[in-house]
């Protein structure tokens, strides 16, 4: 079997290097560059979603359902001003997503789902709520739609459910 190498190498010089640097590159594991993508776009979310949540008395947070605070929804009501949704629920429906779907992202569980759920909140995000500011949403689209398009990789719930219930019987 002989190892595919997309980049000719023969060239000599740099040319040679530069193609087997590339040659070397390409066989970097999809599942760690997912699981560098999973972590690192979860993480923004879930910082966001912390935001939108009150602590309690004892100084943690409440797991479910969130408890906002009047700031969330007022922020929703007057800064984000989603159309066509109620300020408390846009709010709940926020916290929600974002504390949930970095969660499944975390596990590699529903990847793509989350990754999906997360892709048309930043959408809604560019469109209504911060338009001018597409690079940062392109930052987050990006791993996302990854994730969408080649999955979360070996190294997730998503690849181990897939390998006991839909693998080949012998």
């Amino acid at each position: 079997m002989t190892e595919e190498k997309p980049y000719p190498e023969e060239r000599g010089g740099l040319v040679g290097l530069v193609a087997a640097i590339f040659n070397l590159l390409h066989r970097f594991p999809h599942w760690l560059l997912a699981l560098v993508f999973r972590i690192g776009v979860g993480g923004v979310f879930w910082k966001s979603g912390l935001t939108k949540v009150v602590t309690t008395e004892s100084g943690s947070w409440p797991i479910l359902p969130p408890t906002l605070g009047g700031s969330t929804v007022s922020l929703f009501e007057n800064v984000y001003a989603v159309p066509l949704l109620a300020p408390a629920f846009a709010a709940h429906m926020a916290s929600y997503i974002e504390l949930l779907m970095p969660v499944l992202l975390l596990f590699g569980l529903g990847s793509r789902f989350a990754a999906a759920m997360l892709l048309g909140m930043t959408l809604v995000i560019e469109i209504f709520v911060f338009p001018l500011d597409y690079l940062s949403h392109l930052l987050w689209a990006g791993p996302l739609i990854y994730i969408l398009c080649y999955g979360p990789g070996a190294l997730s719930l998503d690849y181990f459910i897939a390998r006991k219930f839909f693998a080949p019987k012998d």
